[in-house]
């Protein structure tokens, strides 16, 4: 399957689209049921991946802690008023097994779906929770070794971080997953990476998996590398991710895999093979900073950028409609998605949803489309099926003051695409007042010609001389949280 270099993604969560679909049908449906049309859908709007979240199976210890949790029933009952005790299903990173889960149909519908993926030329990306498992996995039982243990002692001190279990041999402490920062995840049991046979097991998990998906998201990838793992339990172990990752792209050719990483180890985990890694540096600076903090991110080497997740919202941020008001919304996207990388969009992101749902439930709150959030995401979605923005070279261009004394062009990101006979620039003002700036353009074989550039996301549309678009450049005159993608093209 021929993917782009800088291919567009969808994440679903399997379990709020199946009961959305079965409110719809009247009756239980599976992944057989998901309409081909819908399908289509996303074919149609560019999208290379589906990221399938929550497939494999949970278990009844994760659910049970997922509904009797305090704080968390708060917030269910907050986003859910009506909220019944079947709406929470417990977290799908709390994994029993590799498995599909039952809810959603027999093992083999999911060999089926990823076909019918294939079939509209998406590929199928799944979840891989490396860190932990629930704690009713079979491997509690038959191989406690793969965990890391506690004292008694421990569990007195950090009743957050530790739980007794109940083993054939008798009663053990074991330790709740974590990071180093935070307390324990409840739900979930800590494998140690220490242990020489769970690393070969999870290496076989690998395997096993990568046989019934084209791609893996994962989980909180950066906890399972040695210095962090150091940090958190204290203790050594040997890389995992250089050869089981080698392991499995040299069984499936082309593999793809991508990492949820934090706290500046992005490029570790490049360099250990994955080869997406989350940009939340950059989500952070579209929410948080200014413009010239966004564009200095930009200037990162051209084979980082190529390998970076670039999103506004996930399952684990709060909805970009929420959080960006709408006129920043949609300059933050056109930044987000018409960078390079891999472009990540989120299950009701296009419809302007406002709340976020938690990943232990399955049942999403009704809430009104917002019509201009879903005309801006279809003019971006006829931008991103161009062959120039999925396949061409980019660069960051400069953004010059507009007269001595003027500073708004510091308020400005601008950057060029080319390739497949096609030239395109983006401009946006991501500052909340108007500006003006020059923007030199790239291509000196402009020079002499008549240029005549068209908005790919507006009605604007402009004829300018090839030699003044060199020097000084393009002069922008943009609203704050304006931005122009524009077409170039010489006459």
């Amino acid at each position: 399957m021929n993917t782009p270099c800088h291919p567009a993604l969808y994440e679903v969560n399997a379990r709020v689209l199946l009961r959305h679909l079965a409110r719809e049908a009247g009756r239980r449906v599976t992944l057989d049921d998901i309409p081909d049309a819908w399908l289509a859908g996303l074919a149609g709007c560019g999208f290379s991946w589906v990221y399938l979240m929550g497939a494999w199976e949970t278990g009844e210890a994760g659910r049970r802690v997922s509904r009797s949790n305090d704080r968390w029933l708060a917030g269910y009952r907050c986003l859910l008023p009506d909220l019944r005790e079947e709406d929470i299903c417990g977290s799908p990173f709390a994994v029993a097994g590799y498995s599909l889960h039952p809810d959603l149909g027999k093992p083999e519908e999911l060999t089926r779906f990823r076909d019918r993926l294939h079939r509209h030329g998406i590929q199928l990306m799944l979840d891989f929770v490396p860190n932990h498992t629930a704690p009713d996995h079979p491997w509690v039982r038959d191989r406690p070794d793969y965990y890391i243990h506690g004292t008694e002692e421990e569990l007195a001190r950090r009743p957050q971080e530790f739980s007794r279990a109940d083993l054939p041999g008798g009663p053990a402490v074991i330790a709740h997953g974590r990071d180093p920062y935070s307390g324990g995840w409840p739900d979930t049991l800590q494998l140690d990476y220490g242990n020489p046979a769970l690393q070969e097991a999870m290496s076989a998990e690998l395997q096993r998996i990568a046989g019934l998906c084209d791609g893996l998201r994962c989980d909180m990838a950066m906890l399972i590398i040695p210095e962090v793992f150091r940090q958190t339990w204290g203790q050594e172990m040997e890389p995992f991710w250089p050869e089981a990752i080698e392991t499995v792209q040299r069984e499936h050719f082309g593999f793809t895999f991508v990492a949820e990483v934090y706290w500046d180890l992005e490029w570790a985990l490049q360099q250990q093979g994955f080869d997406y890694t989350y940009d939340k540096r950059l989500y952070d600076r579209l929410r948080n900073e200014a413009a010239r903090s966004v564009r200095e991110h930009l200037r990162a080497d051209p084979g980082y950028q190529d390998r970076s997740v670039r999103f506004i919202e996930n399952h684990d941020e709060n909805r970009a409609a929420a959080v960006f008001p709408p006129d920043r919304h949609r300059a933050a996207a056109v930044l987000a998605f018409l960078c390079p990388g891999l472009r990540f969009f989120h299950q009701g992101q296009f419809a302007g949803r406002r709340k976020k749902v938690p990943v232990h439930l399955c049942r999403w709150p009704e809430e009104p489309a917002d019509r201009a959030i879903e005309e801006f995401y279809r003019r971006l979605f006829s931008c991103l099926r161009l062959p120039v923005f999925r396949d061409g070279e980019w660069r960051l261009l400069d953004c010059n003051p507009a007269w001595e004394g003027n500073p708004s062009h510091d308020g400005y990101i601008a950057f060029a695409w080319e390739g497949e006979g096609q030239r395109c620039l983006v401009a946006v003002n991501y500052a909340p007042d108007r500006g003006q700036c020059y923007v030199p353009l790239p291509w000196d074989d402009l020079a002499g010609k008549a240029v005549r550039l068209n908005d790919l996301m507006g009605p604007a549309q402009y004829d300018r001389d090839g030699g003044g678009l060199l020097f000084p450049g393009m002069y922008l005159d943009i609203p704050g949280w304006g931005c122009h993608v524009f077409e170039v093209a010489g006459e």
